[in-house]
Formats: C-alpha cells, structure tokens, sequence
C-alpha cells in the first residue's frame, strides 16, 4: 500500500459512513417499507387518540351519576345551616331555651350527616369514572403497543447491525459477505430465483458483484439500500 494510500485508509471515519447508521434508525430507505412504518406509526397515535376521547366521553358520562349525591349534599347543607341558624335563635329564648335548641341542633347534626353521605358518594362516582377511563386507555393501548413495539425494535436493531456491516465497505471489507450469507440462508426461494444465473456460484467463488447482489437482497428485506461502491484513491 502507497502513503498516499495508507494516508486516506487512516482518514476514514471510524463509525458508520451511511447516514443516520451511528445512532438508532427509525424509518427504511425504500418508499414502499417506509410508507408501511409510518401508517404503523400514524395508526398507532390515531389509535391512543381515539382511546383517549373514549375515556374522555365515559369519564363525563359516569360524572353524571354523581348529581344527586350533590343535590344530597347541597340539601343536607341547607338543612344544617337552617338548624343551627335556629337553635342559635331558640337559644337566646328566657328559661326554655336549651330546651328549644338541642332538638333543632340535632337535626342540624342530621343535615350534616346528610351532607356527607351525599359528599361520599360524589367521591364514589369520580374513582369510578377515573378507573374506567384509565382502563379504557391503559389495556388497548396496551395491547396495541405489546405488538407495534416489539416490530418496531426488532427493525431498528436489524438495521442499525446492517449500517455497521455496511460502514466499511470502503474498506473492501468482508462484512458484506454476512449480508450474502444470511440472504442464501432466510431469503425466501421465489427472492433467490430472480437473482441473475449463477449468483450462488460466484458467491462461492467470492464475486464482489454476487456478493453485493445477496446482501442487496437482504438489505431489500428491512427497506434498506446498498449504496454504490467507493474505491480508495
């Protein structure tokens, strides 16, 4: 190797050369894979959003069931206050006073009872409607992200490991020989057969251009695209 050679080798970037491949792809090259991901994607924040409304309208709905504990709350309230406003007047009555207040102080007590029976069932009806809405967000959402997720992490580790078998390619590295290895082994066969004759052999034989042609294939599997080879001047 020249110095003018081993100079532009040490001049290589260390990571990957391809872009976005030094750090977690999210979207494919090919419009076809890509457009697939982002209705994935789309439909997924469609499907929270319709989930979330759903929990909105049930959370107000089940809200509504909490009107007559306030209309008993409001009228435990009146008849406390009422009361007590009496007793205090009775109690200012010569001689017999007391006698008139604790009657009215004790249906005064019984208004606040009230009250609160009709406070405590307003609290009822609102965890109510909390726990439905939140279940009415948490399980299909769920189950929606227990299957987009997986899918989705599952591709972006098979093509970020694709970016660094790819990074040196400059390099005339053999790294894409992995590539071809893993296309003769999970390609389905219809895929091998439209390869050009003799790719297997050449493959064998180590051809760069059967090379390439394999991992193209597999590259194509995740929506990917091998770029054009480079030569080191």
């Amino acid at each position: 190797m020249t110095d003018d050679a081993g100079d532009a080798v040490r001049d290589l970037p260390a990571g990957p050369s391809t872009p976005g491949s030094s750090s977690m792809r999210l979207y494919a090259d090919r419009p076809d894979r890509r457009a697939r991901q982002l209705a994935a994607d789309v439909g997924l924040l469609a499907w929270t959003v319709l989930w979330v409304l759903v929990a909105r309208v049930v959370h107000g709905a089940v809200l509504v069931l909490a009107d007559p504990g306030r209309a008993v709350e409001g009228l435990g309230r009146s008849i406390a206050d009422s009361m007590d406003s009496a007793a205090g007047a009775a109690g200012d009555v010569p001689v017999v006073g007391d006698e008139l207040a604790d009657p009215l102080a004790a249906l005064g007590r019984a208004g606040s009872s009230v009250a609160g029976a009709g406070q405590g069932s307003q609290d009822a009806v609102a965890t109510l409607a909390t726990v439905l809405a939140v279940v009415l967000v948490v399980l299909p959402v769920g189950w929606m992200l227990l299957r987009w997720l997986p899918w989705r992490l599952r591709w972006a580790r098979e093509a970020r490991a694709a970016d660094r078998l790819m990074a040196d390619r400059r390099l005339d590295a053999p790294d894409l020989e992995l590539l071809a290895a893993r296309a003769l082994a999970t390609a389905p066969l219809p895929a091998l057969a439209g390869l050009p004759t003799g790719t297997g052999a050449g493959w064998r034989a180590g051809d760069p251009a059967a090379v390439r042609a394999l991992a193209g294939l597999e590259l194509a599997r995740l929506g990917l695209r091998l770029l054009p080879e480079t030569t080191v001047g």
